[in-house]
């Protein structure tokens, strides 16, 4: 997606679904595999917790609620936190309004975070909200 040396990047995922630029969803959008985004998602991404994941933000696509993926492309525009296990290319259309949570991240000339940026070893990386109320119910339920 961004120019610059890639020997050293690892195997991309294949894209399985795609948000076309005319499209607009509304909702929390969970997602296995590669998903590419050149619309708007109102809702959080949520990829898949027990294999990679990756997402593709487009300069045309947007995306306002948080973002948890293992490997992201942003060249777009986040409104939320943006959580990556993995790594984290910022392309030069880039504008993340929200903190940012990384285990490695490249940053092009141009790109934009308004927030945090927070380095987290992927062996540091924090417990999705999701899972820590799935652990609270089984806690209540002992």
């Amino acid at each position: 997606m961004f120019s610059g040396n890639n020997s050293n990047r690892r195997a991309r995922v294949t894209i399985d679904t795609l948000v076309g630029q005319n499209t607009r969803i509304e909702g929390d959008v969970h997602f296995s595999g590669g998903l590419h985004v050149d619309g708007c998602v109102k809702g959080n991404l949520d990829g898949d917790r027990d294999a990679p994941s990756q997402l593709s933000l487009s300069e045309h696509g947007r995306i306002e609620g948080e973002v948890w993926v293992t490997d992201i492309e942003l060249d777009g525009t986040v409104i939320g936190d943006v959580h990556a296990a993995g790594r984290l290319e910022l392309g030069t259309h880039a504008r993340i309004d929200g903190s940012v949570y990384y285990n490695v991240l490249q940053m092009a000339g141009g790109a934009a975070v308004n927030g945090k940026l927070v380095h987290q070893p992927a062996a540091e990386q924090s417990v999705r909200p999701a899972l820590l109320g799935h652990a609270e119910e089984s806690l209540e339920s002992a």
